[in-house]
């Protein structure tokens, strides 16, 4: 996540709802006040938080505003992206058709979708529904991303096919590292044995019967006039700015959700319940549930950097069905986060006290959802209070350190009187990843510049970093995704082909430029 560096003030506290049954604890008597400080060290516009316990939404309110420089406020009924956070629904989704006996998850991916290819034959063949969600496959993290992020014009079809060419970094089912695509496959899935998109199943299969009646499917289902908060970035990591909205239609399955507190808390209930609706009927069963809640891939625990966030590293930590498994303070934790452009959020679950968080933002900084988060399960549990929030300031204070530091590397490291070995005009081109598709090169007004031909917004100006390496400047700031160009030439002094990477660490790992092999086509 990104460090925020503006300070915003003037919060304000709107859309407040207490249910009778079950009462905030004591410990979050000050909530409003902490939240305002969050925001504020945080530089966060607007936050919405929703907490549930037994089956009652205890709180469902919003803070500050949707957007920066207006006077709209945030409420329980604001819409915000939950990204993937939708994970969950795909994955229940799948649940339903399982119960209904028209899926299992040990089907192969091939025998629903015969076109279906991965890089690898055997990974192919063997690739079942289970495989398409727990991030096992033996991609990359964030590989083939840049096929639908940010928006492309590829079909999700086509990003699906596309998959063929995407090379592999392990061995399947070796290792953990979270993908995107293959939840474009399993929307495809639910397409093929259900007779209805993505889209369509989760509206009438799920929103209908939870009563999530706010909630759209994709950005792209928003009109003027709605209650929706806007997202914000830190341009070039330092200028807090509103984000234009990304639909992001050809892979709504792994992340196009927008929703609000309000209905959230209700698939949150949902979730504690077994999978039973508030009339008792069965969403789905617990069988199910339990399979989706269960760990199939382990993940790598790390050690926090911040002496105070240690209390949060877990003793187990894996993913399953569209969830994160984990533990805290001796209680099964069931999360998820979603990042968007200039939006993050996250869901957490503590079944065993029937207890649920969603906390939605409008900025791209994860430290103002984990601190709002941990202090909510800290005042359930009877915990000691901890300062969450002066413990991701340092955390965030050595991420940005540490990139302050990576850079300073490259710096020194460059030969800064070194000039390109040819006329700017001899690398221009088109040059073409297999997986991805063309980039095109051309020289204009003494400058090279970058297109992605499938993505708008990668439209960039080449800056000359020492020998054959540009960086390449994007135009639209809030991508925080300036990458190194290198290219390489033939023996004849022609330019042969080009290789990219992220210019920072902090850049986000859905730009995954480091993957392409663009090879530059004959003229």
């Amino acid at each position: 996540m990104k460090k925020s560096v503006i300070a915003l003030l003037g919060w304000c506290v709107v859309g407040v709802k207490f249910a009778l049954a079950v009462a905030l604890p004591a410990e979050l008597a000050d909530f409003d006040a902490y939240v305002a400080r969050v925001q504020k060290e945080f530089n966060v516009p607007g936050i919405a938080v929703g907490i549930v316990k037994d089956g009652e939404v205890v709180l469902v309110k919003g803070y500050g505003v949707r957007e920066m420089g207006k006077p709209e406020f945030v409420n329980e009924h604001t819409l915000f992206a939950i990204a993937s956070n939708t994970k969950a629904f795909t994955s229940a989704s799948l649940a339903i058709l399982m119960d209904e006996k028209k899926l299992k998850w040990s089907d192969r991916v091939v025998d629903r979708l015969p076109w279906f290819q991965m890089s690898d034959a055997f990974v192919t063949r063997e690739m079942t529904i289970q495989d398409l969600l727990v991030h096992r496959s033996g991609l990359a993290l964030g590989a083939g991303d840049l096929l639908f992020w940010p928006a492309t014009t590829y079909t999700t079809r086509e990003v699906a096919e596309r998959l063929r060419y995407v090379p592999l970094s392990t061995s399947f089912r070796s290792a953990y590292a979270y993908d995107n695509i293959l939840y474009a496959v399993a929307g495809l899935t639910i397409e093929q044995v259900s007779g209805k998109t993505w889209s369509e199943f989760v509206r009438e299969r799920i929103f209908g019967p939870v009563g999530m009646k706010e909630t759209k499917t994709n950005c792209s289902e928003l009109k003027p006039g709605d209650n929706v908060a806007i997202g914000h970035a830190l341009f070039d990591f330092k200028d807090l700015k509103p984000v234009p909205a990304m639909a992001w239609d050809n892979n709504s399955a792994a992340g196009g959700i927008y929703s609000s507190v309000h209905d959230m808390t209700k698939w949150l209930n949902v979730q504690l319940a077994g999978g039973k609706l508030a009339d008792g009927k069965a969403l789905f069963s617990e069988a199910r549930q339990k399979e989706m809640w269960s760990v199939v891939t382990p993940m790598p625990i790390s050690q926090p950097s911040v002496a105070a966030l240690v209390q949060t590293k877990p003793n187990f930590l894996g993913y399953g069905h569209g969830w994160i498994l984990s533990d805290y303070r001796g209680k099964k934790l069931v999360s998820h986060t979603g990042g968007w452009p200039g939006q993050v959020s996250k869901v957490t679950l503590i079944p065993e006290l029937k207890l649920g968080v969603v906390v939605l933002t409008n900025q791209e900084v994860g430290a103002a959802f984990q601190a709002v988060s941990w202090r909510v399960l800290d005042a359930f549990l009877g915990a000691t209070p901890t300062d969450w929030v002066a413990a991701y300031v340092e955390y965030l204070k050595k991420s940005g350190g540490d990139a302050d530091e990576n850079w300073a590397k490259h710096v020194a490291a460059r030969d800064a009187q070194s000039r390109p070995s040819l006329a700017l005009a001899k690398y221009a081109g088109i040059y073409r990843d297999v997986w991805y598709g063309d980039v095109e090169l051309s020289e204009k007004d003494g400058k090279l510049v970058m297109q992605f031909s499938k993505t708008e917004q990668l439209l960039g100006d080449l800056e000359h970093w020492q020998h054959n390496t540009f960086i390449v400047r994007w135009r639209d700031r809030s991508l925080n995704a300036d990458a190194f160009v290198t290219f390489a030439l033939t023996p004849d002094g022609a330019v042969e082909s080009a290789k990219m990477e992220a210019v920072s660490p902090l850049t986000d790992f859905s730009f995954d430029f480091h993957d392409l092999k663009l090879q530059r086509l004959e003229k």
